[in-house]
């Protein structure tokens, strides 16, 4: 089932939760944007991992980072959109690119956050309920030098044996990245209550800032 219709569903069986828990929730910053106009300075990934909910939260907290948008990639298919891609037969993934200084936070680090705590490298087509080649992980590089970042970074954390299975991740070469519509810009923050947003996405988010609380901006 995909995050949308669990959405949808959640809307149904949560309305009366959440419009109780709506004046209780802590004001935040939204993180909904577009890629920055200005990239002087500026470095760019772009990583897919399953629910681009969760991974563009995940990105936005850290420090260096500029803005982070959420998006589709790896396929042949120009402009798709969100229906189109659900279907799992445009080839491409859910993904998110990531605007950063590399002065503040290095690719490597990038990619340890990938790898080890913004989705599970180790299923093939398939984050949690999410299910479809959509969902696959993928590391795109733009050059031979990244490429060979993605591979030491893979083989770091096969090393380290933190999954039970070994790392399914694509190494692509990047062709093009298509931004997300609107509405998916920002979600987590801006749909706390959410039962996905609550069920999965959180876990993912929190066991993040539990791995790597140094990376984390102040204030998120």
């Amino acid at each position: 089932m995909s995050h949308l219709k669990l959405y949808l569903l959640g809307l149904l069986l949560g309305a009366a939760a959440c419009s109780q828990n709506r004046s209780d929730a802590q004001p935040t910053r939204s993180t909904a944007g577009k890629a920055p106009t200005n990239m002087q300075g500026l470095a760019v990934a772009t990583l897919a991992g399953g629910c681009f909910w969760c991974t563009e939260e995940v990105f936005e907290e850290i420090k260096g980072v500029r803005e982070v948008v959420s998006g589709y990639a790896g396929g042949p298919e120009k402009k798709p959109t969100y229906e189109q891609v659900g279907s799992g037969r445009t080839g491409h993934a859910e993904a998110v690119q990531i605007y950063y200084d590399p002065k503040q936070v290095s690719y490597a680090t990038l990619l340890d956050v990938f790898f080890r705590a913004a989705h599970d490298p180790t299923t093939l087509n398939r984050q949690g309920p999410d299910a479809g080649t959509q969902y696959r992980s993928v590391a795109f590089y733009r050059t031979p030098q990244e490429k060979e970042q993605i591979t030491a970074a893979i083989q770091r954390v096969n090393a380290a044996k933190q999954y039970p299975n070994p790392i399914v991740t694509q190494v692509t070469a990047f062709t093009e990245f298509w931004p997300a519509e609107d509405y998916h810009q920002g979600y987590y923050r801006l749909h706390p209550n959410e039962s996905y947003v609550q069920s999965v996405s959180t876990p993912k988010v929190e066991k993040f800032r539990k791995l790597f609380p140094k990376l984390l901006k102040s204030p998120l």
